[in-house]
This record gives C-alpha cells, structure tokens and sequence, in this order.
C-alpha cells in the first residue's frame, strides 16, 4: 500500500470528505469508464453527464473507490459537495508534497508539441510526470496535477483557454518554477476580442510562478514588449526570449528537410546542435523554449538536447507518413489536430518545402475566430497559392479562402470534411504529398483516419 498514489486518509485530508466502505488505496484518478484502469479513484463529475450514473461501472471495472456528492453502492466512496473542488484539493496536496520542478507551458498553438518535447528532453532529470493527452483545461490540470507522484523528479502541465482569467486559475493552482509562453496568435478571438487581450490572457501564467520563477517568452512575437510587461506587472525578475534573433535562447542554423530538421542553437550561452524528428521552423522554435526550460530546470542544454532527439510528433501534429492506395504512394502531412492562423501557416510553411510531387492542402475551417474569421480565412490564401498546387477546403468560412485562391489553384469545396475523401482519391498521382489542417470542430482529424484506412502504410 505504501506505494499507491493516494491513501483513503490522504484524500480524505486534502478533501475534508467523508469516507464509507472501508480502506484503500488508489493509483490514479479517471472521470471517464472508458479508459478507467484497476486501482484508480473514480471521480463523479457532474457536467452534461452526470458522473454519479457511471459509479457503478466504474467499480465494475476495478475502481478503487469513487468520489461523489453521495453514496452509491458497490464500493468505497469519499463523499464531498462538489466533486471537482475535491479534485483541486487533492491538486494542491500533491502540488505541497512534491520537490520537483514544475513547468507551466501555455500558448496560442504548440502547447501539446511542446510538452511532448519537454518529455523526451527531460528524460535525464529522471521520472518526468505530464499528461499523456491534451489536459490543459480547468478539469485536466487538476487531474494531471493531482496525479503528481511524490516520486516524480520534474513535471509539465498544460494549460489552455478561451477566456481570460482561466489561465490564470490554472497557474494559480499549478504554481510552477518554470513558464513558457510558446507564441501568440489569432486563436479564441470570438471570445477575447483582440490580439492584445490574447496575449494578455496568455501572460496570466506568469503571475502564478513561484518567487524567484523564471518565464520564457517568444522573443520573435510582435507581442513580446507587451508579455514582458505583464509578466514584470506579476513580479517576475527572470524573462528570457528564445528565437532567431539576438535572444537568451537563439537559433543560430536550421536546416529544414522533409521528415526533420538539423539545428544549431545557443541556449542561455551553451552551444548545441541536434536533429529535431519534425519539419518546420515552428517546432524547432518550440524545441528552443523546450530546452530553455529543460535548462532552467537543471539539466546541460547538451544532454536535453540529446535527448530531444526521441522526439516523435504525435498524430495531428506533424507526424507524415507513407502510403500507398490503388498503386500510388504519397507523403500524409498530419496536422489536423485544431488550427488558427498561425499554426495554418505554419503547416503550410512544411507543405511547401516538401519536394518531389504535387503539393495537396485539406483545409478545414478555423473555429472562434469571431467577426473577423471571413477576413482571416480569406487572408491565408496568398500562403496557400504559393505553398500548395491544389487547395481542397471544407466548411463555410473556408469558402472565403477558396475565393481568394488563383482558379488554378483551387480544389474540392465541401461542406464538410468528409466530403473532401473521394474528390481526393479520383484525383491522386504517384509522389503526391497529401497536408490535412483544420479546427478540431472541423473534423479535418476523421478525414485523415478516414483516408489512411483506404491505403496501405508503407
């Protein structure tokens, strides 16, 4: 029992609930039966679906307890009044008995990527502790929080938005050593209204940083002056700038090449060089404020970047892939997982480094981008001409796009992106390499699950 995560009396302290059913232990925290693993405390959130109803699953699968608002039979439970408020508190607990170094990562695009890297450069300092998915939001920092092990030697928390001051809870429940701002850009705009409110949402992580805590910027951002004043606002002393340019962290030589990209930087006055295992300017600056933050943590910027070499991208998030469908084989550029204007031109950036055959861009539309999104979809198409030979889109704002394109340029338009699948197998050739893109709502990501089942990887 002494190695479980959590102890019955432990929530109970950190929770002030009520135990019934005996004692247990519990090696982790599930909200959804789906992905629950024997040993973990079940926690009954009450949102569109009522937790409560899943309990009983829940221990039919092996839970080791659950946390309601009341009992329910089948076995043990720690009844609270509100069963996320229990979350955060066994948060702050597992927070209060850890000395590892914490690492807040926030951003308008890379946030996923970037704690990834953070994993695989971190790998020397020991056990790294980071959700295994995207949980950067007011439930899944709690849960990715409260899942600390006292064991671990650093951790990486996620944390996201679409409004302000949800940042700000988050870092405030988190407090971290480390933040990283990885860039600002046009995402959530229906919401925040601005650029200047984006960045001001967004700089919100600094002000719950531990004192003497450092924050790392984006030096190349045309919002950098304005995040290093809100950060100093906060408190903070220690901002660094990472980036191609005269930065703490800079970017001396990239060399891009279809499947990776060579570097050689200097981060905060050590030299390296590393081959980082995906194409793009914008990952290898994420790679920077990885390592920046890796440093600060307390490993040589030589040894995490060693390490950052086993890297991989996660599906969605430029991972490409070859395939063969009908006798013809194509490169799959993957970046599907969710998209505003940036990161759009970024995966755009790759497509168009890619040699060999025709260059095919699926674009779906980006989502709460407000008033502006005509505008802002339309705004993409001069990148899009230049980086793609054929444009197939999908949603309504997209339309916008396709109207700017050259007529040569332009592809398929349909209303959805399921409908862009069998415009793109009549028209595939041998060498084609194949970019999806779009907003999570778009459902650009099922395209691609769909299209990569038609053929064979190779």
């Amino acid at each position: 029992m002494s190695d479980a995560l959590w102890q019955a009396y432990q929530v109970q302290g950190a929770t002030g609930g009520k135990l019934t059913g005996g004692d247990w232990s519990g090696n982790g925290l599930s909200i959804d039966t789906r992905t629950l693993q024997p040993g973990d405390i079940f926690v009954a959130l009450e949102a569109e679906r009522d937790g409560h109803n899943f309990v009983p699953q829940a221990f039919e699968k092996g839970a080791a307890a659950a946390i309601v608002t009341r009992e329910i039979a089948g076995g043990p439970c720690l009844i609270v009044n509100d069963t996320l408020r229990a979350v955060e508190a066994m948060a702050r607990t597992a927070r209060d008995r850890s000395f590892a170094p914490l690492i807040g990562v926030t951003g308008s695009a890379g946030k996923t990527t970037t704690k990834e890297m953070l994993r695989a450069c971190l790998e020397p300092m020991g056990e790294v502790h980071a959700a295994e998915k995207s949980f950067n939001n007011h439930i899944g920092v709690p849960l990715t929080l409260a899942e600390l092990p006292p064991s671990a030697d650093v951790g990486v928390f996620e944390m996201g938005m679409n409004h302000a001051g949800e940042i700000r809870a988050l870092t405030s429940l988190v407090q971290p050593h480390i933040a990283l701002i990885t860039t600002i850009a046009a995402a959530h705009l229906e919401f925040l209204g601005s650029m200047e409110a984006i960045a001001d949402a967004k700089a919100e992580i600094a002000e719950g940083l531990r004192r003497g805590g450092a924050m790392i910027i984006p030096g190349e951002s045309r919002y950098a002056e304005r995040l290093e004043q809100r950060c100093r606002e906060a408190g903070v002393t220690e901002i660094l700038r990472f980036g191609e340019g005269a930065f703490e962290s800079r970017l001396n030589k990239i060399d891009l090449q279809n499947a990776y990209s060579d570097v050689d930087a200097d981060i905060l006055g050590e030299a390296v060089s590393f081959r980082l295992h995906v194409a793009g300017p914008h990952h290898v600056r994420n790679a920077a404020a990885a390592l920046t933050a890796a440093k600060l943590a307390g490993l040589s910027a030589k040894d995490a970047a060693a390490a950052l070499e086993q890297f991989r991208p996660g599906a969605g998030r430029g991972e490409d892939r070859k395939l063969t469908i009908d006798g013809k084989t194509v490169l799959v550029l993957d970046e599907s997982y969710n998209a505003n204007p940036a990161s759009m031109e970024a995966a755009l950036s790759v497509l168009s480094e890619k040699k060999g055959g025709r260059r095919i861009a699926i674009l779906g539309e980006m989502k709460e981008l407000g008033p502006t999104s005509p505008d802002l979809h339309a705004g993409l198409a001069p990148k899009a001409a230049v980086s793609a030979d054929i444009v197939h889109t999908a949603g309504a704002d997209m339309a916008h796009l396709r109207d700017a394109l050259p007529a040569a340029k332009r592809g398929s338009h349909a209303e959805t992106a399921q409908g862009l699948l069998q415009p793109l197998l009549d028209d595939l050739h041998e060498g084609d390499t194949v970019l999806f893109k779009g907003s999570n709502a778009s459902r650009v990501g099922a395209l691609v699950e769909a299209f990569l089942k038609v053929g064979t990887t190779v």
